[in-house]
């Protein structure tokens, strides 16, 4: 069997793996990339077969940039997971709670935290760093004595870091929807999955909005998220990207998708894939 390879943005150990190993089954090649820009990149080059895409997290909202990267490279999103962020207090080998003076992590996992760092705010500071799972990784190969990281228990055990405090975030339901991505010619596949996401852009007239949402629930389809985004060029006007359950294929999804070409600029189906219960 073929060896996969799939590109996440972060160092190993990162929540986002975790979702490409719930995602992709079989032999994978793991492929770390800076940044979310390269990776799409990557994706588009053909450097790698699938990505791994965080979009959206039930505390922190939405991953803005990757809805703009969604929408440029236009590589079709072929399954969803949720992945469920539990941090964690990791240092080095024989360095003990009492030594922490610097906690590193990524802005939105201190964040996450913000209780525990409050509580220990007199002993230590808070300092952001560009990947939680990079964070755990630099205190380790350093062997900073006096420093810790916030990250997954899956960085701990790659990079042979100790876990001080386990699951010191502030809300046990913090969850991170990721997107599996594939190639463009991923797309000639005829879709089996129950949930679609698309991407439209209204016009700019009275109603448009309203009108467009109209086609799905003279349906009785299902609406799951609708998220807005700047138009570049076009100051004060959006592009929507929305979910919904049902499959193109389908007669009223079919026939909601083709009035709603009629009453927009454009619509673009970005996947089909199966809904996560």
């Amino acid at each position: 069997m073929k060896t996969k390879r799939v590109g996440f943005q972060g160092e190993r150990g990162a929540f986002s793996e975790v979702a490409a190993r719930k995602m992709v089954k079989g032999s994978i090649d793991l492929v770390p990339q800076p940044n979310f820009t390269a990776m799409f990149r990557a994706l588009a080059g053909g450097r790698i077969d699938y990505a791994t895409v965080p979009i959206e997290n039930t505390l922190a909202g939405s991953v803005h940039e990757n809805y703009d990267h969604l929408l440029k490279y236009r590589l079709p999103i072929l399954s969803e997971a949720r992945v469920q962020i539990v941090h964690n207090l990791i240092a080095a080998p024989g360095v003990a709670l009492r030594d922490i003076r610097r906690v590193y992590s990524h802005p939105v996992a201190l964040q996450q935290c913000r209780r525990f760092l409050d509580e220990h705010r007199k002993q230590f500071e808070a300092v952001s760093f560009y990947d939680t799972a990079g964070s755990v990784k630099m205190v380790v190969e350093e062997k900073r004595a006096d420093a810790a990281a916030i990250a997954s228990e899956a960085a701990a055990a790659i990079y042979g870091g100790r876990i001080l405090a386990r699951n010191i975030g502030d809300h046990a339901e913090n969850y991170t929807r990721f997107f599996l991505l594939g190639r463009r010619a991923d797309n000639t596949r005829r879709p089996t999955g129950t949930k679609t996401s698309i991407v439209f852009a209204t016009k700019n007239v009275p109603g448009a909005l309203f009108r467009c949402i109209s086609v799905f629930a003279l349906r009785d389809i299902n609406l799951t998220k609708i998220e807005s985004r700047p138009m570049v060029g076009r100051p004060f006007e959006y592009l929507f990207y929305l979910d919904f359950i049902g499959n193109p294929a389908s007669t009223a999804a079919a026939n909601a998708l083709n009035n709603l070409a009629e009453i927009t600029e454009f619509v673009h189906v970005l996947g089909c894939y199966s809904a996560v219960p």
